[in-house]
């Protein structure tokens, strides 16, 4: 993600140390390789993924709206960029996703599974 981040600030995508400490509310955008993604029963169709970037991880809900217009991208993004509010509340960080989209494409040939839970 390093390699990447010029071009991603460029973009205006936050690292997730960038988004650490910003203010409950904040309408942002930021991207990570997708290391996990999670849909528990009891979630009522929300979905749980997590990005990892050169600073740590972002912990991103996306609602069972999004998770239907935009299951493509959700279940097939290696790299994913996400727009949304962010959800702030004492330690508890979360970015609610409003827009996913596929940045896959500048990874080239690194290989980056997930680990993927239904």
């Amino acid at each position: 993600m390093a390699l990447l981040r010029a071009g991603l600030r460029a973009k205006r995508f936050l690292s997730s140390g960038e988004l650490r400490d910003l203010p409950d509310g904040r309408l942002v955008k930021t991207c990570g390789i997708v290391t996990v993604r999670q849909q528990p029963e009891t979630a009522k169709g929300v979905v749980f993924v997590s990005l990892e970037d050169e600073d740590g991880s972002v912990q991103v809900i996306v609602w069972k709206a999004l998770r239907e217009q935009q299951r493509t991208e959700l279940l097939n993004a290696k790299l994913l960029g996400v727009y949304g509010t962010w959800q702030r509340d004492g330690e508890s960080r979360n970015l609610i996703a409003r827009r996913l989209v596929d940045l896959t494409h500048l990874l080239g040939r690194l290989a980056a599974p997930s680990r993927d839970f239904h």
